[in-house]
């Protein structure tokens, strides 16, 4: 079940008219703190952000698979999505156990630092990245600088400048 706070600033990034992946990045996050609270495990990066999505769109969030996922990731996009339609039944305790049972044994091999560290996270961003085209990054840039208004673009402006500064 999301938290509260995850749920409020999904629902602020819908009404300034952010995508729904950026809406789904608040679940993701939440998920990836879980796992570095030690709430529970998770095998890998791509792992938890899997659960994160699946929070996310079954909680009216509308992000749809990418076109190159597999049939698997979809078919289970579409149940998350179908899910969330319908009138919410608690969870029985028994497949809640199960479930944190899973996620508990499936980390065994792994820490929380590898799997939602900060260096696990920025490989995973840039696998991600590359394989998406040029054209395609761009066209999110430009979109994410569309929705980010005047004092956001300024703000990034300002923060690019002092990294490209550190850089050396």
């Amino acid at each position: 079940m999301p938290e509260q706070k995850t749920r409020k600033a999904a629902a602020k990034a819908k009404r300034e008219g952010k995508s729904a992946n950026t809406q789904a990045g608040e679940y993701v996050k939440e998920e990836i703190e879980h796992v570095r609270e030690g709430r529970h495990g998770a095998k890998n990066t791509k792992q938890a952000i899997a659960i994160g999505m699946s929070k996310a769109r079954r909680d009216g969030v509308k992000a749809k698979p990418s076109k190159t996922a597999s049939k698997a990731t979809k078919k289970k996009a579409a149940q998350d999505t179908k899910a969330s339609k319908k009138a919410t039944k608690k969870t029985s305790a028994k497949r809640s156990t199960a479930a944190k049972k899973a996620l508990g044994t499936a980390s065994k091999k792994t820490t929380a630092k590898k799997v939602a560290g900060k260096k696990a996270l920025s490989t995973q961003a840039r696998k991600a990245a590359s394989k998406r085209s040029a054209a395609d990054r761009s066209a999110a840039a430009k979109k994410a600088a569309e929705t980010k208004g005047a004092t956001g673009r300024k703000a990034a402006a300002e923060k690019a400048a002092r990294t490209r500064k550190q850089a050396g």
